[in-house]
Protein backbone atom coordinates (compact mmCIF):
# COMPACT_ATOMS: atom_id res chain seq x y z
CA UNK A 1 0.00 0.00 0.00
CA UNK A 2 0.90 3.68 0.27
CA UNK A 3 2.80 3.27 3.52
CA UNK A 4 4.89 0.39 2.23
CA UNK A 5 5.85 2.39 -0.87
CA UNK A 6 6.71 5.41 1.29
CA UNK A 7 8.91 3.32 3.61
CA UNK A 8 10.77 1.72 0.69
CA UNK A 9 11.38 5.08 -1.00
CA UNK A 10 12.45 6.81 2.23
CA UNK A 11 14.74 3.97 3.34
CA UNK A 12 16.43 3.86 -0.05
CA UNK A 13 17.46 7.52 0.19
CA UNK A 14 18.36 7.48 3.91
CA UNK A 15 19.24 4.22 5.72
CA UNK A 16 20.50 2.64 2.49
CA UNK A 17 22.76 5.64 1.86
CA UNK A 18 24.98 5.40 4.92
CA UNK A 19 28.24 3.62 5.67
CA UNK A 20 30.48 3.46 8.72
CA UNK A 21 33.12 1.07 7.37
CA UNK A 22 31.54 -0.63 4.37
CA UNK A 23 30.48 -3.68 6.36
CA UNK A 24 26.83 -4.55 6.88
CA UNK A 25 25.17 -6.12 9.90
CA UNK A 26 22.67 -8.98 9.96
CA UNK A 27 20.91 -7.01 12.71
CA UNK A 28 20.20 -3.93 10.58
CA UNK A 29 16.42 -3.56 10.40
CA UNK A 30 14.03 -0.68 9.82
CA UNK A 31 10.39 -1.11 10.80
CA UNK A 32 7.47 1.28 10.60
CA UNK A 33 4.48 0.40 12.77
CA UNK A 34 1.06 2.02 12.33
CA UNK A 35 -1.64 1.22 14.89
CA UNK A 36 -4.48 3.10 13.15
CA UNK A 37 -5.52 4.96 16.31
CA UNK A 38 -5.65 8.32 14.51
CA UNK A 39 -8.25 6.84 12.12
CA UNK A 40 -6.76 9.11 9.46
CA UNK A 41 -6.77 7.73 5.91
CA UNK A 42 -5.18 9.95 3.23
CA UNK A 43 -7.23 10.42 0.07
CA UNK A 44 -4.35 9.66 -2.26
CA UNK A 45 -0.56 9.79 -2.63
CA UNK A 46 -0.96 13.16 -4.35
CA UNK A 47 -2.98 14.78 -1.57
CA UNK A 48 -1.23 17.78 0.07
CA UNK A 49 -1.49 16.27 3.57
CA UNK A 50 0.10 12.99 2.47
CA UNK A 51 2.89 14.92 0.72
CA UNK A 52 3.57 16.80 3.99
CA UNK A 53 3.64 13.51 5.89
CA UNK A 54 5.99 12.03 3.28
CA UNK A 55 8.35 15.00 3.62
CA UNK A 56 8.35 14.71 7.43
CA UNK A 57 8.85 10.93 7.30
CA UNK A 58 11.88 11.27 5.01
CA UNK A 59 13.31 13.99 7.26
CA UNK A 60 13.06 11.69 10.31
CA UNK A 61 14.66 8.78 8.39
CA UNK A 62 17.48 11.04 7.18
CA UNK A 63 18.22 12.43 10.64
CA UNK A 64 18.20 8.95 12.21
CA UNK A 65 20.51 7.70 9.44
CA UNK A 66 23.01 10.47 10.11
CA UNK A 67 22.88 9.70 13.83
CA UNK A 68 23.75 6.06 13.10
CA UNK A 69 26.84 7.24 11.20
CA UNK A 70 27.87 9.64 13.98
CA UNK A 71 27.42 6.79 16.46
CA UNK A 72 29.87 4.66 14.46
CA UNK A 73 32.86 3.26 16.33
CA UNK A 74 35.33 6.07 16.99
CA UNK A 75 33.57 8.54 14.66
CA UNK A 76 34.45 12.21 15.16
CA UNK A 77 33.09 13.69 11.90
CA UNK A 78 30.06 13.21 9.67
CA UNK A 79 31.06 13.25 5.99
CA UNK A 80 28.50 13.83 3.25
CA UNK A 81 29.81 12.51 -0.08
CA UNK A 82 28.03 14.02 -3.08
CA UNK A 83 28.78 12.76 -6.58
CA UNK A 84 27.00 14.97 -9.09
CA UNK A 85 26.56 15.21 -12.87
CA UNK A 86 27.54 11.57 -13.47
CA UNK A 87 26.84 9.98 -16.84
CA UNK A 88 24.65 7.23 -15.33
CA UNK A 89 23.13 6.40 -11.90
CA UNK A 90 25.41 3.40 -11.34
CA UNK A 91 28.55 5.51 -11.77
CA UNK A 92 27.23 8.10 -9.32
CA UNK A 93 26.46 5.54 -6.62
CA UNK A 94 29.55 3.39 -7.21
CA UNK A 95 31.90 6.37 -6.95
CA UNK A 96 30.13 7.81 -3.89
CA UNK A 97 30.27 4.47 -2.04
CA UNK A 98 33.91 3.94 -2.98
CA UNK A 99 34.89 7.36 -1.61
CA UNK A 100 32.76 6.85 1.52
CA UNK A 101 34.39 3.48 2.25
CA UNK A 102 37.99 4.42 1.45
CA UNK A 103 40.16 4.08 4.59
CA UNK A 104 42.61 6.61 3.13
CA UNK A 105 39.86 9.19 2.55
CA UNK A 106 38.39 8.56 6.01
CA UNK A 107 41.74 8.82 7.83
CA UNK A 108 42.59 12.01 5.90
CA UNK A 109 39.45 13.68 7.26
CA UNK A 110 40.21 12.42 10.76
CA UNK A 111 43.63 14.05 10.41
CA UNK A 112 42.01 17.19 8.96
CA UNK A 113 43.99 16.90 5.73
CA UNK A 114 42.35 18.23 2.54
CA UNK A 115 43.61 15.30 0.48
CA UNK A 116 41.56 15.62 -2.71
CA UNK A 117 43.94 13.12 -4.39
CA UNK A 118 42.64 10.30 -2.19
CA UNK A 119 39.07 11.25 -3.12
CA UNK A 120 39.88 11.19 -6.84
CA UNK A 121 41.76 7.89 -6.48
CA UNK A 122 38.81 6.23 -4.70
CA UNK A 123 36.48 7.38 -7.48
CA UNK A 124 39.02 6.10 -10.02
CA UNK A 125 39.25 2.54 -8.72
CA UNK A 126 35.49 2.32 -8.11
CA UNK A 127 34.74 1.33 -11.69
CA UNK A 128 32.57 4.43 -12.20
CA UNK A 129 32.57 5.92 -15.69
CA UNK A 130 34.07 9.44 -15.62
CA UNK A 131 36.85 11.57 -17.09
CA UNK A 132 39.34 13.18 -14.66
CA UNK A 133 39.80 16.11 -17.05
CA UNK A 134 36.11 16.99 -16.63
CA UNK A 135 36.01 16.32 -12.88
CA UNK A 136 36.01 18.93 -10.09
CA UNK A 137 36.29 18.32 -6.33
CA UNK A 138 35.20 20.64 -3.53
CA UNK A 139 35.52 20.24 0.22
CA UNK A 140 32.89 22.39 1.86
CA UNK A 141 32.75 25.60 -0.17
CA UNK A 142 36.36 25.32 -1.32
CA UNK A 143 37.18 24.15 -4.85
CA UNK A 144 40.36 22.03 -4.73
CA UNK A 145 40.45 20.39 -8.14
CA UNK A 146 38.87 22.06 -11.17
CA UNK A 147 38.36 20.02 -14.36
CA UNK A 148 41.65 18.18 -14.03
CA UNK A 149 43.61 21.12 -12.64
CA UNK A 150 44.82 21.65 -9.07
CA UNK A 151 43.49 24.88 -7.57
CA UNK A 152 45.43 27.01 -5.09
CA UNK A 153 43.38 27.26 -1.90
CA UNK A 154 43.40 29.24 1.31
CA UNK A 155 45.03 27.10 4.05
CA UNK A 156 43.31 29.03 6.86
CA UNK A 157 39.87 28.57 5.34
CA UNK A 158 40.63 24.90 4.61
CA UNK A 159 41.68 24.33 8.21
CA UNK A 160 38.46 25.99 9.44
CA UNK A 161 36.29 23.75 7.23
CA UNK A 162 38.12 20.56 8.23
CA UNK A 163 37.64 21.26 11.95
CA UNK A 164 33.86 21.10 11.50
CA UNK A 165 31.97 18.07 12.83
CA UNK A 166 30.03 17.88 9.56
CA UNK A 167 31.82 18.20 6.21
CA UNK A 168 30.41 18.06 2.71
CA UNK A 169 32.53 16.69 -0.14
CA UNK A 170 31.35 17.25 -3.73
CA UNK A 171 32.76 15.41 -6.73
CA UNK A 172 31.39 16.86 -9.97
CA UNK A 173 31.94 14.53 -12.94
CA UNK A 174 30.68 17.26 -15.28
CA UNK A 175 29.23 15.06 -18.01
CA UNK A 176 25.74 13.91 -17.04
CA UNK A 177 22.72 14.56 -14.85
CA UNK A 178 22.81 11.79 -12.23
CA UNK A 179 23.56 12.56 -8.58
CA UNK A 180 24.15 10.41 -5.51
CA UNK A 181 24.74 11.14 -1.84
CA UNK A 182 26.24 8.87 0.82
CA UNK A 183 26.85 9.73 4.48
CA UNK A 184 29.87 8.26 6.21
CA UNK A 185 32.27 9.09 9.03
CA UNK A 186 35.99 9.48 9.53
CA UNK A 187 38.23 6.63 10.66
CA UNK A 188 39.98 7.26 13.95
CA UNK A 189 42.15 5.42 16.50
CA UNK A 190 38.90 4.75 18.36
CA UNK A 191 37.61 2.50 15.56
CA UNK A 192 40.65 0.23 15.87
CA UNK A 193 40.57 0.25 19.69
CA UNK A 194 36.90 -0.75 19.82
CA UNK A 195 37.01 -3.40 17.08
CA UNK A 196 40.39 -4.91 17.94
CA UNK A 197 39.34 -5.52 21.54
CA UNK A 198 35.83 -6.75 20.78
CA UNK A 199 35.30 -10.37 21.81
CA UNK A 200 32.56 -12.69 20.56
Amino acid sequence: GMMEALVRESVDSSFNRISVDGDTSVCDTMMCLANGLSRYVPESEDSPDFQKFKEAFLLVCTELSKKIVMDGEGATKLLEINVINAIDPTSAETAARSIANSPLVKTAFYGEDANWGRILTAAGYSGASFKPELTSISIGSLLMFDKGTVVGFDETETSRILKNKEISITVDFGEGSFNERIWTCDLSHGYIDINAHYRT
